[in-house]
């Protein structure tokens, strides 16, 4: 058994549980906030044999797609004012991020 945890991006996530639903994948949502942009991300717990393990990866693949967003400039916060960018740069966004972990044991109550 394996524990697959992913966190998606806030707007691909209604579609990945969609997914995960109608292929009958049970997984429980934990909201959660990003580092680098401060952005809603979802973490998605999902517990699977071991042999489902490509099928939910492969439905994570295909409702989780990056795409290119703009970030609104940061401030400099003290320190060296030469790496501070003052427009708006373009970065890549979405996507997954996904952990496997083996699982001893299982109990549901």
């Amino acid at each position: 058994m394996k524990m697959i945890i992913a966190v998606v991006q806030d707007k691909d996530s209604n579609r990945l549980s969609e997914a995960l639903v109608k292929e009958n994948i049970r997984a429980t949502k934990l909201a959660s906030t990003g580092g680098f942009l401060k952005s809603g991300n979802t973490t998605f717990l999902i517990g699977v044999r071991d042999d489902q393990v490509d099928s939910v990866l492969k439905l994570v693949k295909e409702n989780c797609q990056s795409r290119k967003q703009m970030m609104a400039p940061m401030s400099s916060m003290g320190g060296n004012a030469d790496s501070y960018v003052p427009y708006p740069v373009e970065v890549e966004v979405g996507g997954a991020t996904v952990f496997i972990l083996p699982i001893d044991r299982f109990e549901q109550f």
